[in-house]
């Protein structure tokens, strides 16, 4: 895994510019341990971003509810690690759904009225992008890939022209729109899950080695104002 994150910070390096944030969307480590997080805290510092920005995934909240994930990446957060912040004319949402892991998939009040107080002074056409590791809708909730209380996130977001949900845990390439609203789970640097309700349980699909990197990649968003869709660009891991 930490080739494959090495591989995918070298190709973000050689998009030929520099962007002007990246986010990663949880699951920075696969057992919370210090060093795994050490590890990755420096991996990250290699990126040629003057941003970036996470959110941690229930590998990321092990045995203590996300303690040692937010002593490493936590600064400048609120409550158990959501935030906000404003890049290129974007209002970019920081969500945690991830820190029970007998619940997985839950924001709570707190957060949920972070984020209607977040955007309450806000134009309608602020390009908004929130970005949790589970998704926000209901993508399949027998395999624990939704976010039950998600709807009244959302809702505090309808009034906006442009709303695009980033996500991980699913470890594929999926999108969907429903109204204002484009859901989009990029590719992973670890390894593929399966489709949904492909099986009885989301476990790594193996593959051969030489197919590996063709299920393993990076999502590039890029945003031109003036335009209300979000360009999303999916790159293969080389």
């Amino acid at each position: 895994m930490a080739d494959t994150f090495t591989q995918a910070i070298n190709q973000v390096n050689s998009l030929g510019y520099t962007p002007d944030f990246v986010i990663h969307t949880g699951d920075l480590t696969h057992l919370s341990t210090p060093a795994q997080f050490d590890q990755v805290k420096q991996m990250l510092t290699g990126l040629h971003a003057p941003h970036v920005f996470t959110v941690p995934g229930e590998h990321d909240s092990v045995d203590d509810g996300g303690q040692k994930y937010r002593q490493t990446f936590g600064a400048g957060t609120r409550g158990d690690g959501w935030y906000s912040f404003d890049v290129a004319g974007v209002h970019v949402i920081a969500l945690v759904n991830t820190l029970n892991l007998q619940k997985l998939g839950h924001l709570g009040t707190d957060q949920l009225e972070f984020v209607e107080k977040d955007v309450a002074g806000l134009s309608s056409d602020t390009p908004i992008i929130v970005f949790s590791h589970i998704p926000l809708f209901a993508m399949y909730p027998d395999w624990g890939w939704g976010t039950e209380d998600a709807a009244q996130a959302l809702g505090y977001l309808k009034r906006f022209s442009s709303v695009t949900c980033l996500n991980g845990h699913v470890h594929q390439v999926f999108s969907k729109t429903e109204g204002n609203v484009t859901f989009c789970s990029g590719t992973t640097t670890a390894y593929p899950l399966p489709h949904p309700g492909d099986g009885p349980a989301p476990q790594p699909v193996k593959l051969p080695a030489g197919q590996l990197h063709n299920a393993l990649g990076i999502r590039e968003v890029s945003y031109t104002k003036g335009q209300q869709a979000l360009a999303l660009k999916e790159q293969k891991l080389l």
